[in-house]
């Protein structure tokens, strides 16, 4: 609450003024991007990277040691996990990839533009985040 002293015109007296503030707070959306079950997973740490491709950039088949829970942050990419059909994830799309499960591909989906995505990795101790087929 604030106070305020207004003097009157001419005149000698004061008129106290009290005004009450009301700050309103504003709606904060959650956006559902991924529910996915990881059945029991440790994680001991986690170790999130910003990673950019470059215009049809391709990473070719891998594995990773622990769960990457990821978000294209700018163009987009083809996610392919071996025995499943490619997904396309456009900008502002979450993905998942199973520790020790082969990805097939991992590609910027784009010839001319870059491709920016944030990889959260779910650690319980191993070092490599990465594995080359």
């Amino acid at each position: 609450m604030a106070m305020a002293r207004v003097d009157g015109s001419g005149s000698d007296r004061s008129i106290e003024c009290r005004i009450e503030i009301r700050m309103t707070q504003k709606r904060i959306e959650r956006k559902p991007l991924l529910n996915v079950s990881m059945g029991r997973c440790t994680v001991s740490s986690v170790d999130t990277r910003q990673i950019t491709f470059e215009p049809g950039q391709e990473t070719g088949k891998h594995t990773h040691p622990c769960p990457v829970i990821g978000y294209i942050a700018k163009g987009a990419a083809l996610l392919q996990v071996e025995g499943e059909p490619v997904q396309e994830l456009p900008h502002g799309s979450a993905f998942y990839e199973p520790a020790d499960t082969v990805i097939l591909r991992f590609d910027n989906a784009s010839a001319t533009e870059p491709m920016v995505f944030i990889a959260n990795y779910l650690l319980d101790g191993q070092p490599d985040l990465i594995r080359m087929l």
